[in-house]
């Protein structure tokens, strides 16, 4: 299961104490407007979110983590070109401005999936006790913490909704790639059932190819390439993790677990996302990150 065994994912809206310092700085460090699914399961656990929290974050505020998740990016998209199209907005009964939001909430999670394909690698790392292979590029240099202002909101339907039709399509995704909870782009998405609907009748026949699959295989091991090769390695053990109180073996589950469902994610939303867009303006950023401005003499 994705989650840690005592509660249930903590909602951005429960969050208290360290678990909301943790939010707070999850927005500021990866540039994006929700916490995910990952967080919040690990959330559900005690001291666990802010034990792993405090050992990713140095990492994370790189411009070598930065730019390996834009080439995860890319290969996603160069990955995606190849699979065939979902065809959804011929079907999808949407008005410009929803058309337009769908588009944006699309470069939401087009932004920080590869992210966190790349940090839950990075964690699961850590925790096999591999050092990285080879020394990164650009260790020095941090990225701007904070927002985009442009970016879309992750806004989300509730996990269990109200109305059948979402609810339908709920069940059948989690049926369909075998998940325990429904990701947070699917939830968001939710908020255009017009759109949704007919992008999920015609997401689910590619992820059943064999093509797909291999995508997806590639993309989890190029992930875990690229965080080995990292300037910061992540100090993060298994003995750490035990004397914040938890269980290591039960956050290497759930981490690998995630690292194995994430590249699907990150897959759908490329498939999703070529219906509006061609692959060589999706391979890039949709939000660039600016460098972080160094003080007098050089500190950052």
């Amino acid at each position: 299961m994705l989650g840690l065994g005592r509660s249930g994912p903590v909602a951005e809206h429960e969050a208290s104490g360290e678990t909301e310092r943790v939010y707070h700085e999850v927005r500021q460090t990866l540039r994006v407007t929700g916490v995910n699914l990952i967080f919040r399961t690990w959330a559900a656990s005690g001291r666990l979110l802010p034990t792993v929290w405090d050992a990713l974050r140095p990492s994370l505020e790189t411009r070598a983590f930065e730019d390996a998740a834009d080439r995860l990016r890319a290969e996603a998209v160069r990955a995606g070109d190849t699979l065939g199209r979902v065809g959804a907005p011929a079907h999808a009964r949407l008005g410009q401005s929803q058309a337009a939001q769908v588009r944006d909430a699309l470069d939401l999670y087009r932004y920080v999936t590869p992210k966190l394909l790349l940090l839950a690698s990075a964690v699961r790392l850590a925790l096999d006790g591999e050092a990285p292979a080879r020394p990164g590029a650009g260790g020095d240099e941090r990225i701007l913490p904070g927002v985009p202002g442009r970016m879309y909101p992750m806004e989300m339907v509730p996990e269990e909704p109200d109305e059948d039709r979402i609810r339908d399509l709920f069940r059948d995704i989690r049926e369909t790639l075998g998940l325990d909870r429904v990701n947070s782009v699917y939830r968001t998405l939710a908020l255009w059932p017009d759109y949704l609907e007919p992008a999920w009748r015609g997401l689910k026949p590619l992820t059943g190819a064999a093509g797909y699959r291999e995508a997806a295989d590639l993309l989890r091991e190029r992930s875990r390439e690229l965080a080995g090769g990292l300037p910061q390695p992540v100090p993060l053990s298994r003995e750490q993790v035990k004397e914040a109180g938890e269980d290591a073996d039960e956050l290497v589950r759930t981490t690998e677990k995630f690292e194995g469902l994430i590249p699907g994610v990150v897959l759908n939303v490329v498939l999703f996302a070529l219906d509006w867009d061609g692959a060589e303006a999706l391979a890039r950023s949709p939000f660039p990150a600016p460098a972080r401005a160094s003080a007098p003499g050089g500190a950052a």
